[in-house]
């Protein structure tokens, strides 16, 4: 039996030796064949190459060679990286040259048994609806053997040219005089021999962790979340060090230690690089954030003079607005971040170095900078995260009843305009809001919560908890626990 695959908002995961297979590995080369025979091959005197890359996973190495092959049987030439590559550094190289795009082979942040595929166009950013709606229907017409060419795969090296980019857009001859000294936690993933090695070149002092090939990742996550940082915030503390970095397994998200050991959140560091993009390098343009992501960038928006532009959850709806319009910076409360001038993809190793470009320009730590920030907006936020765990069928009960009836009024304050972009954002006013969005992955709810008020934050969520109970109860007589920690903005979340 064929597997249904099925594209999340970035391609497609799965359990290796499970569903993920060199078979369905096969299955989607062969579709991204037929796509590219469509629209890049057609009447072209010049087949361009589709590029492969992989990331440090278990057999990712060996799917993209046999993608690799699956093309080459069907007369389109391909180039593989010659070893592990971060997703932004292949993203770039689809429009530095003429492409016909690139096949990823990773999971991302996901667990060691997972590994993923998906292809980016060659414009570097996420593909659209509409391309993935097009490969699904190529994948429909897949043979049931794919033939696969047993002839030698070409490789090239997309490092060089795309760290030579960064290097140019990032001051680092501004960091290489600032006599920073950084940690770095690879968290064994693709940026180490990049992140790590272009601080270096530029006579930065770098102190590396975990920075070599595990497929198992240490037994932990290739995930920059503070739980999984706990050795780099340890160096930075015993070394005393001005900043820890850490990117995820593909490097395209990003995590931030400052100099006293606390992690800043992905809201925290859009809004530091948001005054940096202004204050320090001087550039306008448009604040693009999903709906799960701070109001504060709406604070700094209001501000600076820079309108936003709020997407749904997923960078691929970033990407689009930043091809399409005069994007300053785009981001997402889960760590993925672009700026003008640059690819329309997320980036952690460029948002890493933009976040020490800052320190080098404000010669400060970096506490002190945020602190500067809280200042100048003259408002503090709070944010509370939680989950509601639920069987597929209670998760579209509940959505289907909030959506068709909202409710009016939460913890004493009444709801003052709907959003339905992605799920449901109920405002309280511009700043006070919540954000209630089923998980396409799991069956969950996902729930956030932001407000000027600690105590109004937790007023509210502590109601819709009670409210959206008796709603479940109603649906199937079960009962949901809302899995949830509420923290400053400022301690990251």
């Amino acid at each position: 039996m064929t597997e249904v695959i099925k594209f999340g908002t970035d391609g497609w995961r799965a359990l290796i030796a499970d569903q993920f297979t060199f078979h369905n590995v096969e299955r989607i080369a062969y579709a991204v064949g037929l796509y590219v025979k469509e629209n890049y091959h057609k009447g072209a005197d010049y087949k361009v190459p589709v590029l492969i890359g992989y990331d440090t996973r278990f057999l990712a190495d060996k799917f993209a060679e046999r993608a690799a092959q699956v093309l080459i049987e069907m007369g389109v030439p391909v180039k593989v990286s010659s070893r592990d590559v971060p997703t932004p550094c292949i993203a770039w190289a689809t429009q530095h040259e003429p492409t016909a795009g690139a096949i990823h082979l990773t999971a991302s942040h996901n667990p060691p048994e997972y590994c993923g595929i998906k292809y980016i166009p060659e414009y570097a950013g996420p593909a659209t609806d509409e391309i993935a709606e097009k490969m699904l229907s190529y994948l429909a017409h897949t043979p049931e053997v794919i033939p696969y060419s047993k002839e030698e795969v070409p490789h090239f090296d997309p490092q060089p040219p795309y760290l030579a980019a960064v290097g140019q857009f990032i001051n680092m001859k501004k960091i290489g005089q600032a006599g920073l000294k950084v940690g770095y936690d690879a968290l064994y993933s693709t940026s180490r021999g990049y992140l790590d090695h272009i601080l270096k070149q530029w006579g930065v002092s770098v102190k590396g962790l975990h920075d070599w090939r595990d497929p198992l990742f240490g037994g932990g996550m290739p995930e920059p979340k503070k739980q999984y940082l706990r050795y780099l915030i340890g160096m930075v503390k015993t070394e005393k060090l001005d900043v820890g970095c850490a990117t995820d397994g593909d490097a395209d998200r990003f995590a931030v230690i400052d100099e006293q050991g606390n992690y800043l959140s992905p809201n925290q560091l859009l809004c530091l690089l948001t005054r940096h993009m202004v204050k320090n390098r001087g550039q306008k343009g448009s604040i693009v954030r999903t709906v799960a992501t701070t109001h504060l960038l709406d604070r700094l928006g209001e501000l600076y003079g820079l309108p936003i532009i709020e997407t749904p959850v997923g960078f691929k709806f970033i990407g689009e607005e930043m091809r399409r319009g005069d994007i300053l910076i785009g981001g997402e409360e889960s760590g993925g971040l672009s700026v003008k001038g640059h690819i329309p993809e997320k980036d952690g190793i460029l948002a890493n170095l933009l976040i020490i470009e800052m320190m080098a320009y404000e010669g400060k730590p970096l506490s002190e900078i945020w602190e500067d920030l809280q200042k100048e907006v003259e408002m503090q936020f709070f944010f509370l995260r939680g989950d509601l765990m639920l069987t597929k069928s209670t998760q579209k009960g509940l959505m289907e009843r909030l959506i068709n009836d909202p409710l009016k009024e939460i913890g004493g304050h009444k709801v003052v305009k709907v959003g339905k972009k992605d799920g449901l954002k109920l405002y309280f006013d511009d700043y006070n809001w919540m954000l209630i969005r089923p998980s396409g992955t799991e069956p969950l709810v996902r729930l956030y919560f932001e407000g000027t008020s600690q105590e109004q934050v937790e007023r509210i969520a502590k109601d819709f908890n009670v409210q959206s109970q008796k709603i479940i109860d109603e649906l199937d007589g079960g009962s949901a626990k809302v899995d949830s920690k509420s923290e400053k903005l400022k301690a990251g979340v």
